[in-house]
């Protein structure tokens, strides 16, 4: 942890000041230590460069355990694709370079998204509630073991973050709102980091008509109480020849539509542009994570525009996106009324 950065931080159960003791240093950063609130004296550790605001064990975990085996799996410098960068600044439609902003990144895991938002020049700031916050580190490390001076990592809660309000210039939470305990609740928590003026990127998994019918919802009360080390083993064995099933399926006319139906797990042949060992590993992580995730509360469209409409936010932009659906907004600087586009 870069110490130049306490006046942005704030205790997450009282919102006081913050002040860094027991500091050990290593490569100009604190790599371990303690964060003590100056007002209701909590203390949070810092550890591996990291400060932790949440316990370790949490019901996140199954996302630290996937993110820590695929740690570069989906990283666009690992695949040799522009499949990260693509969908990022798809969805988000910002700026390529952002120098002088701050960005903060809800939800980061092993950094699929941060390569991306670092190479904007922003000053980012990233927390998950899992594990995954290590994958990140070694995932972005410069050389040796410290950070890039624009990169800030953090384990936190969503509900309870550890800054200042209406800190950011630029916010986004990607592929993750849907799997916390009240998605709604998280996205109002969200919009109170960005400044007024700052945009928020945020998107969720689609609801539509039979949503809830999908094999996933019925395999996951079973699979989400399986120990994910336990879970993980039979899906490396099971999910490779049924993707093999699943290609074949997908290229027969009379019932390629239905292959994800008949052959419940993920598969992106003919999607993305990866190798076969790519394709394999993304199968596998991707399944893992539909059948191990907690929570997962995908979004009518009807109801994710009405997060963003009736919240302080303009110029909102809610539809179709590269993950079911993906909201762009601005926040308000007053008590304009609010609106929408589509």
């Amino acid at each position: 942890m870069k110490e130049r950065i306490l006046p942005l931080l704030a205790c997450p159960e009282c919102g006081g000041d913050l002040e860094c003791v027991d500091a050990q240093y290593q490569d100009g950063e604190v790599f371990a230590g303690k964060l003590r609130c100056l007002s209701c004296h909590a203390t949070y550790p810092i550890t591996n460069y990291i400060p932790r605001f949440v316990p370790g064990d949490n019901y996140a975990s199954s996302f630290g355990f996937q993110w820590n085996k695929h740690a570069r799996t989906q990283l666009d410098s690992f695949t040799g694709t522009t499949i990260t960068h693509d969908r990022f600044f798809n969805d988000t439609h910002w700026p390529n370079r952002l120098e002088g902003c701050r960005m903060l990144e809800a939800g980061c895991g092993a950094g699929r998204f941060t390569e991306v938002a670092l190479s904007t020049g922003a000053e980012l700031f990233s927390f998950d509630y899992s594990r995954a916050v290590d994958a990140n580190l070694q995932n972005n490390r410069m050389h040796g073991d410290s950070l890039p001076p624009n990169l800030h990592l953090f384990q936190a809660d969503i509900y309870h973050m550890p800054f200042k309000p209406g800190l950011f210039d630029y916010a986004f939470c990607l592929g993750v709102i849907q799997h916390t305990p009240d998605p709604p609740a998280a996205f109002r928590c969200l919009v109170a980091q960005v400044r007024p003026g700052g945009s928020l990127a945020v998107d969720v998994y689609a609801k539509r008509r039979g949503t809830y019918l999908k094999p996933k919802y019925a395999l996951r009360g079973v699979t989400k109480r399986v120990r994910s080390e336990k879970l993980y083993r039979v899906l490396t064995r099971v999910v490779p020849p049924l993707a093999r099933v699943k290609g074949g399926l997908k290229r027969l006319p009379a019932i390629g539509s239905m292959a994800h139906k008949i052959v419940p797990i993920c598969y992106y042949g003919g999607i993305f542009p990866l190798n076969e060992q790519q394709q394999r590993q993304w199968a596998i992580l991707d399944t893992f994570d539909m059948l191990s995730a907690h929570y997962d509360k995908p979004q009518s469209l009807r109801d994710f525009r009405a997060w963003f409409t009736q919240a302080p936010l303009g110029e909102v932009r809610v539809g179709p996106g590269a993950n079911g659906y993906v909201g762009v907004a601005q926040r308000k600087s007053g008590n304009e009324s609010p609106g929408s586009r589509v």
